[in-house]
């Protein structure tokens, strides 16, 4: 077998930078004596892997009955030695979990049923699902580990290192989903140890407080022992209540580390030697794995799932701007993280047959996510079959509308596949390309996982959920219909210091200490640095932290309730108004005002340069809706150093992103709506010179592309 590596850039076989193209192939489904004419046409489509779950329930039926090659469904080894045959890599998921529409999520029927005790529970202690399980219940890791003891040394014979094509092996299956999907955090009082000496969540608050009298003071509490401490019960509205909520998220983050850390032992204890993987369930989960990734630390690597549509209930049927918007932060996530953005759930088809998936839906998807930095993938799923021994939940087929049929017939949506491999092959270089970026857009981790905690503003000017939301909807989009090619960049960390070009934040009235610090080093070394739309007084603790505000001589700002107010930025009047205004309190000494209400007078928006460096503070958030917003962006950026964008287009609606690796580029152009667009299209590069596109014409749901 060869070799295959990575990097927060790319993979590489044999040390050339490719893409990671796999496709889902679960061996108990697809009928054994067609493996290997699915396995060829997979690889016709340009793939060099293949995944598969290897599921719990189907290999232990009975418990203490574990079985591998009894018959064709049970067959582990037999499929594992036909990938390396065929040369393709694999991606082993043992679990626990599967998920993948079987009964009881892929765990034994006989543990779900036979073992209530283990089943996650909320704050009330009423429990979940009957599939929804406590990673840390002590019973349920009893009868995990015994399943590892089985499946792991059979993995281990066949990783790279022993000349087989194991590469990566996945421990279980989008972890946090299957509690938040069926109930919420989990709070299962023997597995998180609440209420118990020496316990899990006992012992978090101590190493947290360290006296208990300092955790009253927190809480506005009068505990008499850690042990006595129950966590938050109720929508937190004081900033008491919403630091014991935030405290149990912590907490339950960091038991999601734990339980990753003990299967990663139980791996490498019985010789899996390869990197080990996981898929967070959606972008919006990504932030939620930073406690695994660092629990794991080298040899681990972090991808995200990338559905548009998996049924009826789904916002949308194809790749709108929404959700090229939530894949285009899932992707700058996980590079920030460290990864390689790697989509180890990227549509292949579709659980429901209604709405339908279709030929030209699926190359839009493909190409904006690697408009958006995929750097990997994994088609879920390419081909499907029937359900083994009735333990599918969907009939008794798995064929997901899958680009090969359950009954192996080849769908016109396999073209799609062939086409983008082929694509992928031939610009083999764009797996090692970055976004060229205008500005930046700041990351604060924190805000895109605050909704537990910080749901409701419980009196607070404005939340981090809100300033989330805010970046999503507001500052981001517009900046993508402005053709501005924006990267995000990481708050928490010193990278930020090197940044060349303007910063745009999204602000809470929480921000972390570290941050603010770094925020006023980023300013003092030149940077230019735009707070929007209030200035942080609190940490991500609720704890009173005044770094920023400080720097910029105690300025201060608070609520505009005006009704229909006239907004007004530089020479842009009465803009549109979609969301929360404030007007400044105070202000630095020989700050600009550039932005103000115009019937009042009030003051929304000023500039103050420090030696060299400048900070733009402008009151009100919007979501993007209006060529005002675009104007306003625009007239922001030139204040701060950045005059015109990179890619220049006539039309709004046709995104783009330009992507190189310092010799080459590409410009890819995206029409996400269901009519034909058309736009004239220039490109100013960094050496001055310009390039001429020119008219480009898209059809509905077409992704275009122009290199040189």
């Amino acid at each position: 077998m060869k070799k295959i590596s990575w990097d927060f850039k790319s993979y590489y076989i044999n040390g050339e930078p490719v893409f990671l193209v796999s496709g889902e192939f679960h061996y108990f489904r697809v009928p054994k004596k067609d493996w290997e004419r699915r396995l060829k046409l997979l690889k016709e489509a340009g793939g060099n892997c293949v995944a598969t779950y290897i599921p719990w329930l189907i290999h232990e039926p009975v418990e203490g009955d574990i079985r591998f090659g009894d018959v064709p469904e049970r067959d582990l080894e037999g499929f594992l030695q036909l990938c390396r045959e065929m040369d393709l890599f694999v991606i082993a998921r043992p679990g626990p979990y599967q998920y993948s529409e079987l009964r009881y999520d892929g765990l034994p029927g006989w543990l779900c049923e036979n073992y209530p005790e283990i089943r996650a529970r909320d704050v009330h202690g009423r429990a979940f699902r009957v599939s929804s399980i406590s990673y840390l219940h002590p019973l349920f890791l009893e009868k995990a580990k015994k399943w590892y003891d089985a499946v792991c040394p059979i993995l281990a014979k066949y990783t790279l290192s022993r000349g087989g094509p194991v590469a990566f092996v996945q421990f279980d299956n989008e972890l946090m989903g299957i509690h938040q999907w069926h109930g919420g955090w989990d709070y299962n009082p023997e597995a998180m140890g609440i209420g118990k000496a020496g316990g899990r969540y006992v012992e978090f608050l101590r190493n947290r407080y360290e006296t208990i009298e300092a955790l009253n003071k927190a809480y506005g509490t009068e505990y008499g022992d850690f042990t006595d401490v129950r966590p938050f019960a109720g929508s937190p509205a004081t900033p008491e209540d919403k630091r014991r909520a935030k405290d149990y998220q912590d907490f339950y983050f960091g038991t999601i580390g734990e339980y990753a850390r003990i299967l990663t032992d139980w791996m490498r204890q019985a010789g899996i030697d390869c990197d080990v993987v996981h898929n967070s369930p959606n972008p919006d989960s990504n932030a939620q794995f930073l406690e695994v990734r660092d629990k794991l630390g080298e040899g681990f690597m972090l991808g995200s799932d990338h559905y548009y549509t998996l049924g009826l209930s789904w916002p949308q049927n194809n790749p709108t701007p929404q959700y090229a918007s939530r894949i285009f932060y899932s992707n700058e996530m996980l590079r920030l993280m460290g990864y390689p953005a790697t989509i180890f759930e990227l549509p292949g088809g579709s659980l429901s047959e209604w709405p339908p998936i279709l030929p030209e839906d699926l190359a839009c998807c493909y190409m904006t996510n690697v408009a958006f930095g995929m750097k990997g993938l994994n088609y879920y799923i390419f081909t499907g079959g029937p359900n083994p021994f009735g333990q599918g939940s969907t009939g008794d087929i798995y064929d997901y509308g899958a680009s090969i049929g359950a009954d192996g017939s080849i769908r016109p949506t396999y073209d799609v596949q062939k086409n983008f491999g082929a694509f992928l092959k031939e610009n083999a270089w764009l797996a090692r390309a970055d976004r060229v970026a205008d500005f930046y857009i700041g990351l604060d981790w924190e805000q895109s996982r605050s909704y537990s905690y910080f749901g409701n503003s419980g009196g607070f000017e404005f939340t981090n959920t809100q300033a989330w939301e805010f970046m999503r909807l507001g500052m981001m989009i517009t900046a993508l219909c402005a053709q501005y090619s924006v990267n995000l960049a990481d708050l928490s960390k010193d990278s930020l210091l090197a940044l060349d070009k303007p910063l745009l934040i999204a602000t809470s009235v929480c921000m972390a200490e570290d941050i603010q610090r770094r925020l006023v080093q980023f300013v003092q070394k030149g940077g230019k640095l735009l707070l929007c739309p209030v200035i942080p007084y609190m940490d991500e603790n609720f704890n009173p932290c005044t770094i920023l505000r400080d720097f910029l001589e105690g300025a201060a700002v608070e609520p505009c309730t005006r009704y229909a107010p006239v907004v007004n930025v530089g020479n842009i009047h009465n803009i549109f108004m979609n969301g929360s205004i404030f007007r400044s309190v105070k202000k630095p000494a020989g700050a600009r005002v550039f932005a103000w209400e115009e019937r009042s007078g009030a003051e929304l928006g000023w500039e103050k340069s420090f030696d060299g460096g400048k900070v733009l503070w402008l009151g009100f958030r919007w979501n993007h809706a209006m060529e005002d917003h675009i104007r306003m962006l625009r007239y922001l950026l030139s204040l701060m150093g950045c005059q015109e964008s990179v890619v220049q287009s006539d039309n709004h609606n046709l995104w783009t992103s330009l992507r190189t690796d310092g010799s080459r580029y590409m410009l890819f152009v995206m029409n996400l709506y269901s009519s034909p667009q058309k736009a004239n299209i220039r490109v100013r590069l960094e050496d001055g010179s310009c390039r001429e596109i020119g008219e480009v014409r898209l059809a509905p749901m077409e992704v275009k592309t122009f290199k040189w």
